[in-house]
């Protein structure tokens, strides 16, 4: 395949970028992580791992920190900020983040950590006009070796993705009422920050959205204390000697995280909340939604936790299966790429996968998308001058349908609210293919 960047760099970066977005298109549709070295450790700085996450190459690039300064109109050539697509809901949206220790398992992947740890983003509709600055959207080390991982070495680029601007207020006071919960996790070896644009969306829609780092899972997660923990579970799954048996660490991979998110639910709507503002949770009413293995963890989430109402994998092989005796009549929605999640197109688990579903369910696929696009890195990758001619699809595009048809399911499955566009194809969303519903 051909990669281009517009508007490139002349030089050795612009060339080994192309190059690297190239070899990680040939992993597009793998959904398996092909390689990783530099095992982190449980104390200090973990060192960078490298890790070949399952991708279309194209956009591969996130966001970070609060609205950035503009360049100054003194230098024509500075980059200018990058920004998330804005909400359109009728909220407001405010951002918190939770860190937390589930004592009673130790984590799975460095047990000389000790506990396992979850950070949280998350995001809940709030008054207009509260709050403080824009919330961050990534940790410049965390940039770093995301971008570090997939071969984007350009000395801005991190720097831009601590620039970019998110529409969540820190600080701010939760809207009056009660909203529905949306658990959100994200691809192997990917940070959390690639769904702010979908918790975003939800938000300001009127659902609180809890979106989980699971340490070791992720290229780099920093910790409040400083330290950034890489991806062991990557390590795991490269250092196994088949495909099978690479196939059964991921799976444990989406076992694992069905834990992180029953532990999650217990400290978010429990006696004892560990969230200041709890009470904007109706615990009666929670769904999940998850990018690639993230996708996965949804429907193992469902599986070990009754509490869950709803599930969507958006292009998520299932490492762990649906389980034989289905979901108990819950709905789920499969939401993917048309050329590796179509019916007979090479991921039979999907196949599978719905013949166990046995609620409400919809098979949808999305023309000329790539594994990415049901995340924020399209509208980031345009910014910096990325094209991938194997997922044309746009970042407008990209974004439109995500939202549009994760938020109806949830409005469906949670809210009771009527979801024509779950009915059959659109003249609004002709991308969209309706493979069984």
């Amino acid at each position: 395949m051909t990669i281009s960047l517009r508007n490139r760099r002349a030089g050795a970066a612009a060339t080994a970028t192309a190059l690297a977005l190239a070899s990680l298109a040939a992993l597009a549709g793998t959904a398996t992580p092909a390689s990783a070295s530099g095992r982190a450790t449980a104390s200090g700085p973990a060192t960078a791992a490298t890790v070949s996450a399952p991708a279309s190459a194209a956009a591969l690039k996130p966001a970070s920190p609060a609205a950035s300064t503009p360049p100054s109109s003194g230098d024509p050539a500075a980059p200018s900020p990058l920004t998330l697509p804005r909400p359109t809901g009728p909220y407001a949206t405010g951002h918190d983040t939770l860190f937390l220790t589930d004592h009673e398992r130790t984590d799975p992947w460095v047990p000389a950590a000790g506990a396992r740890q979850l950070l949280v983003s998350l995001h809940y509709p709030a008054r207009p006009g509260s709050g403080g600055d824009p919330a961050p959207y990534m940790p410049e080390a965390e940039a770093r070796l995301m971008l570090a991982q997939r071969g984007l070495d350009d000395p801005e680029w991190p720097g831009l993705v601590a620039a970019t601007r998110t529409f969540s207020r820190t600080d701010a006071r939760p809207a009056p009422g009660r909203f529905p919960l949306v658990l959100l996790s994200p691809g192997f070896g990917t940070p959390r920050a690639t769904l702010t644009g979908l918790a975003e969306e939800l938000a300001s829609r009127g659902y609180v959205v809890a979106t989980a780092d699971h340490p070791y899972e992720s290229t780099g997660t920093e910790l409040p204390d400083g330290r950034v923990l890489t991806c062991a579970a990557c390590d795991e799954v490269d250092a196994q000697p088949d495909e099978a048996a690479r196939r059964k660490v991921l799976a444990a991979v989406s076992a694992g995280r069905a834990a992180d998110f029953s532990f999650l639910l217990d400290r978010l709507t429990g006696p004892r909340p560990a969230w200041r503002h709890a009470r904007a949770i109706d615990a009666r009413r929670v769904g999940m939604a998850g990018h690639s293995i993230g996708g996965n963890a949804a429907a193992s989430t469902m599986a070990a936790d009754r509490r869950v109402d709803a599930g969507v994998n958006m292009d998520g092989m299932f490492f762990d299966p649906v389980t034989a005796r289905g979901l108990d009549r819950r709905p789920f929605l499969m939401l993917g790429t048309d050329t590796g999640h179509a019916p007979g197109a090479g991921d039979t688990s999907w196949d599978e996968g719905w013949a166990r579903l046995d609620g409400f369910k919809r098979w949808l696929t999305v023309r000329d998308s790539g594994h990415f696009t049901f995340t924020d890195t399209p509208a980031i990758g345009e910014q910096l001058g990325i094209v991938d001619p194997d997922a044309p699809l746009s970042a407008v595009r990209s974004t439109t349908i995500t939202r549009a048809y994760v938020t109806a399911f949830f409005d469906r499955s949670l809210r009771g609210r009527p979801a024509r566009l779950l009915d059959g194809p659109s003249p609004a969303h002709p991308e969209v293919l309706f493979q069984r519903h």
